[in-house]
This record gives C-alpha cells, structure tokens and sequence, in this order.
C-alpha cells in the first residue's frame, strides 16, 4: 500500500522491529478494562480429592446435574448461547468445563453448592482428559454406566483439533452430546446420520428448549 512502512529486513534475514518498539513505546498505555480473579485448578486430582463431598451432594440431591461445557470460543454473535445457557441453568447444576468456551459464563456470578464452585475449569482444551476421568471416577462410584449418570454434553465447536475431544467421547460409548453453535463441517451427511443413529449426536437450538432436555 502506498506510504506504508514495512518491516526491515536486515541481510542476514532477521527483521528489524525498531521502528514498531519506537511507535509503541510514544502510545498512550491501554486502559485497564476489567478487574477480578478466576478460580481454576479444578483437574481430576483436586476434584476427586472433594469425591465424598460432590458424592454426598448427589445423593441428597443438592447436584442434580453435571453439565459438560467443554470446547472452543469464537467471535460471532450466536456463541452468546453459552453465556445465556449458564444464566438459565437451575441452581443445582454444575457445569464441568476445559478450553476458551469457558470465557462466555466463567466470569458470572454463579455461586456454589454446598461449597463447591458452579463452574469447575479443568483447565485447556487438553485437559477435557480430566472432565472424562471424573465421569469415569463418577460411574465407578455409583456402580453404573456411565451413560446413567446425572450428566449432560454441551460442547463448543469451532475448530479441527476439537473434534479428538468429541471422538473419545464417542469412543467411550457418551451419546446425547450436544455441540454447537454447528455441526462440524467437514462431516459427510453420511457421517452425521452415523453419528446421530449410533449416539444420538446433536446440536444446540435455544437455551430454553434445550434447558428442558437436561431437566
């Protein structure tokens, strides 16, 4: 583009960012646009060292719901679901959840149970490991399947790596999962019918029908 600078490029083929350090350096500082902390820490380890307590709170039914909001963020405007889906979610829920989808509901004001926090961040993407050995610890301590637990899959979708996620559920035997705000769109129509005769895999449609499928 005429009269852009560009970057120099010194004869060993380095380049030279003086010039951008310089600019910077004559900015104004960015304002400060938030403050506050985010808990986390929540992998299998911590969790399972709370087993009695989250048990406890299942069988007296404090818990009566375990929703996984595992996945990716994006930047368009139909990804407000998550948030709006966390707001509606009953009081007796948590929500299990690992990689960037977090940032739509984290930072809400969502309370405990019984003092375990609402939201249980197991970390990044590669950390949904742990979401799957708490539903596995879950199934072992109950003594059923683990399709039988009191959980729901709710996953943000955006890019490919996020699919290794969604096939170890698959390969797990996990059905009902619900992923959105798209089904991936590398799937053949030949794939998605497999999907959805073998697990019954879905996607989102609005916070308040899909509210009444978890209950």
């Amino acid at each position: 583009m005429p009269n852009w600078k560009s970057v120099k490029i010194n004869e060993d083929g380095t380049k030279d960012f003086s010039d951008i350090i310089e600019k910077a350096k004559k900015c104004k500082s960015p304002d400060e646009i938030e403050t506050g902390t985010i808990v986390g820490g929540f992998a299998h380890n911590q969790v399972l060292e709370l087993a009695d307590k989250v048990v406890e709170g299942v069988k007296s039914r404090a818990i009566k719901k375990f929703i996984v909001m595992a996945g990716c963020d994006g930047r368009s405007k139909e990804r407000e679901y998550y948030t709006e889906f966390a707001k509606a979610l009953p009081k007796d829920t948590i929500i299990l959840t690992a990689g960037c989808a977090k940032y739509r509901y984290i930072k809400l004001d969502l309370g405990d149970i019984g003092g375990i926090p609402r939201v249980l961040d197991a970390g990044q993407c590669n950390d949904s490991y742990s979401l799957v050995v708490i539903a596995m610890k879950l199934a072992e301590v109950f003594e059923c399947e683990i399709n039988e637990l009191p959980i729901a899959y709710n996953i943000g979708w955006y890019e490919q790596k996020a699919v290794i996620v969604l096939l170890a559920l698959l390969h797990l035997g996990i059905k009902n999962i619900n992923i959105g705000p798209t089904l991936p769109a590398f799937l053949t129509p030949t794939v998605v019918n497999f999907l959805i005769e073998t697990y019954n895999l879905g996607t989102i449609s609005s916070v308040e029908e899909d509210i009444k499928k978890i209950r």
